[in-house]
């Protein structure tokens, strides 16, 4: 197996050759095999048979390897039925479509569970003669009349190149010692006609990137292992860094890199953001497919010739870190995030964090010292803190293997996340407390409102119109039927025309709004978080924040307008645990039946039990209903979805603004968690004071220690705060000191300057492009705000 000789920039990156050395073992290979093996088509093989069993790592006498084991077999079984390679209509009896492109890759994906069953001992199907003889005659029949050469490809491109590809190289690596010879080249070469190389322009004349990128480079590397092509593997390690030495399609690059070269948009962000389709927040769907594929990638080439060297492996640290560890809440992925997938029924129940794990466990032999440290403190933590879904009782062997290494190691798990974290590149920020976490989602114009391409995910209308998503001990909430069953046109925390909109409409949208972000103190769980809300479809126009200060969150809206429609801001629709858990109003139990329906008059404080509680400190007049609710996944995905109904109870709350509202606003505190004597107390003394709702600007003022946070749409004042234009801002006192920190939300700003009349203090510390000056009334603060795309600056005064 010869190397490749590829010619680009990095083969003059000797320096980093220790990093990519550093993968240089499967999880149940040592480092001296792997090495002494490097060249060997056997050997690399072998390690993509390992991480689709196990390998020898498997332990048949641990009761939880026998489990996995098992889970494999059941798998096959249920895989199998339907399996006929005499049918003339279809391999499987159910996929039988030449005008769906994914009935080809759910056949491939069959065939490849049961290879994977025949080959790891301890299954009922391990090494039976006449499953053997099935799976190749399925593998002939797909090749004879679904998938080759001699085929059209219709549909989604999506399942030629890289669905049924990535499939049928498993089974072949499965399979691979009876195959035969002929048979293993009409597999190799029906790969290579849809998928023939790592740089695969499409049918649209677009580069594969992104998550696509990595997919189709684990094509073309495990298609390469079958064929003994060195050169194609030296693409593929090519492939991951740049296209023709340019660095434009780099996946492993930060797509706002400062080396000059300009990135695709897709991919990974310095601050944990990550996008697909142009302009999708996608961590929790394509990118958690990329961390997954590129961990096997890694696993595969490293220690070899074509092991990946390229310094910008360490950026994973950061997706790790920064992409993924905030936006997962007790093994849940944030749904605002996960694109179109939160609409398929097999990714409910915390099935994408599962992948997650999966990935980091695979990093970890890679990355030595300190960042496999915290990757296994953090893989621990993943674990053992979502009692929802066992990880342990679901994963794959392979992983399971790993996942017992990790929880054996004497690294301590991590502990609770307790953060609060932004990504401006995708306008989502997440708040993390002890007994919550709650995820933020808006769009502007630089990112779009929601995804609905393939007949999926059809009621995704409101998903980023300032929807916030609770996540509290209740870990199933946002599973077991939640998006099929939840009223699309009241997810909490939104302000909506109220009505239906058509299936799909508006879907991938800009706003024509800049706002959206907001500031984040580091090293605190405080933040100010805002979006100017406009609306598509309508002339509904809104400016809206949320001011997450520990465990309460202040929210305010003003400027609520409409030219037409009934105007609505959700502060909560639960799916509820309890379908008779307790709601208080002003104290008072209310109906708990699933037929109540209401209107709330001059509400103080609300408490729903399993949930938290809820702050009026303005007396407000609002709707209540509760209602059992029955859909079908099919109405929100025609391409997935099923036809069964399904029943769950929901508690909604919301304030009506009326028809063509002009001017309104709301303002409550959220206290996730809290009880409910927490909740009536801080209804007599409310934590946090509204000091200004305008249209000029939103702010808020701490009690406790006069905190005071603050969203400025245009330049204005408030308090001992004067802001020259849009900007976000947080004033906190602390031992005697004053920190300072804001941003620029609309991105477009290349200074903010902010006056702070608070005399006799100097500046002790300050990020860099931050300068001051003294005013007669105090501190003239002028920060350089560009390209730094709405990340925070932080400053730290004294007195002097």
């Amino acid at each position: 197996m010869n190397p490749g000789t590829g010619a680009t920039r990095r083969t003059v990156l000797a320096g980093a050759a220790a990093l990519g050395a550093a993968f240089t073992l499967p999880l149940t290979f040592t480092p001296g095999t792997a090495n002494a093996a490097a060249g060997d088509a056997g050997t690399l093989r072998a390690r993509w048979h390992t991480l689709l069993t196990g390998g020898p790592g498997l332990d048949p006498d641990d009761a939880r390897t026998a489990a996995a084991v098992a889970r494999t077999g059941r798998a096959a079984t249920t895989a199998a039925k339907g399996l006929d390679p005499s049918r003339t209509d279809g391999l499987f009896a159910d996929l039988t479509s030449t005008a769906l492109s994914n009935h080809v890759t759910t056949s491939f994906k069959r065939l490849a569970t049961i290879a994977t069953a025949w080959a790891i001992p301890g299954t009922p199907q391990y090494g039976d003669a006449a499953l053997r003889d099935l799976l190749l005659a399925g593998i002939d029949w797909m090749l004879t009349n679904r998938y080759g050469p001699g085929h059209t490809r219709f549909d989604n491109d999506w399942d030629w190149e890289i669905g049924s590809a990535l499939a049928l190289n498993d089974t072949a690596v499965l399979l691979y010692d009876v195959l035969g010879t002929e048979r293993l080249g009409r597999v190799t070469t029906a790969v290579r006609h849809y998928t023939p190389d790592p740089n695969l322009w499409r049918a649209d004349r677009q580069i594969a990137t992104g998550a696509n990128r990595v997919w189709v480079a684990t094509v073309v590397a495990v298609n390469a292992v079958l064929r003994d092509d060195g050169d194609s593997l030296a693409r593929v390690r090519d492939a991951l860094s740049d296209v023709e030495g340019s660095g434009a399609n780099s996946v492993l690059a930060f797509n706002d890199r400062t080396d000059g070269t300009a990135g695709t948009g897709e991919g990974f962000y310095s601050d944990g953001s990550f996008l697909q389709h142009w302009k999708h927040p996608y961590n929790g769907g394509y990118g958690k497919e990329l961390l997954n594929s590129l961990s096997r990638l890694l696993n595969l080439l490293g220690g070899t010739d074509w092991a990946v060297t390229d310094p910008d492996l360490d950026n994973i640290r950061g997706w790790v870190l920064d992409g993924f560890d905030p936006l997962l809440a007790r093994g849940d992925v944030m749904a605002s995030v996960c694109g179109r997938e939160i609409a398929r029924p097999s990714k409910q129940g915390h099935a994408s964090a599962q992948t997650v794990v999966e990935a980091v466990l695979r990093l970890i032999p890679g990355f030595p010292g300190e960042t496999a440290d915290a990757f296994t403190a953090l893989v621990k933590q993943w674990i053992a803190e979502d009692n929802y879904r066992d990880f342990l009782a679901v994963t794959d062997p392979a992983s399971l293997v790993a996942a017992l290494r990790v929880i054996d190691s004497p690294v301590a798990a991590r502990g609770p996340l307790v953060a609060h974290k932004q990504h401006p590149r995708m306008d989502k920020a997440a708040h993390h407390r002890p007994s919550f976490a709650l995820g933020i989602s808006a769009y502007s114009s630089r990112i779009y409102n929601y995804e609905s391409i393939q007949n999926e995910n059809l009621h995704g209308w409101h998903l980023s119109d300032g929807m916030v998503l609770l996540y509290t001990d209740d870990l199933g909430h946002y599973s077991e039927d939640y998006w099929p069953t939840v009223d699309p046109t009241r997810l909490p925390g939104t302000t909506v025309v109220a009505g239906r909109p058509a299936d799909a409409a508006g879907q991938r949208t800009t706003s024509t709004a800049d706002w959206a972000g907001g500031t984040a103190l580091p090293g605190t769980t405080l933040g100010a978080y805002g979006m100017e809300l406009r609306a598509y479809g309508s002339t509904l126009r809104g400016l809206k924040s949320w001011f997450c200060l520990d465990d309460v969150i202040a929210c305010t809206g003003s400027g609520i307008t409409a030219g037409d429609g009934t105007v609505e801001t959700v502060v909560e629709n639960r799916k509820l645990r309890d379908p008779a858990a307790a709601l208080l109003v002003n104290g008072t139990p209310a109906p708990a039946g699933t037929d109540w329906s209401a209107g709330l008059a001059k509400v103080r404080w609300l408490h729903l039990d399993g949930t938290g509680g809820y702050i009026f400190p303005e007396p407000a007049t609002l709707r209540g209903l509760r209602e059992e609710r029955t859909a079908t996944w099919r109405e929100i995905n025609l391409k997935y979805g099923t036809d069964t109904p399904v029943t769950r109870p929901y508690l909604t709350l919301w304030q009506d603004h009326g028809p063509a509202p002009a001017g309104a606003g709301y303002f409550w505190l959220q206290a996730p968690a809290a009880s409910a004597a927490r909740t009536r107390q801080w209804s007599a003394a409310p934590p946090v004071d509204l000091v200004a709702r305008s249209t000029a600007v939103h702010a808020v003022r701490r009690s406790a220690d006069g905190l005071l946070a603050a969203n400025f749409w245009t330049a204005g004042t408030v308090r001992e705060l004067t802001s020259d234009g849009p900007a976000s801002v947080l004033v906190r006192p602390r031992d005697g000191k004053l920190t300072v920190a804001l941003s620029d939300p609309t991105q477009l700003r290349s200074t903010v300057v902010l006056d702070l009349a608070r005399p006799g203090l100097t500046v002790e510390a300050a990020d860099p492009g931050i300068r001051t000056t003294a005013t007669g009334r105090g501190l003239r603060i002028t920060a350089d705000t560009a390209g730094l795309h709405g990340a925070t600056l932080t400053l730290t005064l004294k007195r002097s």
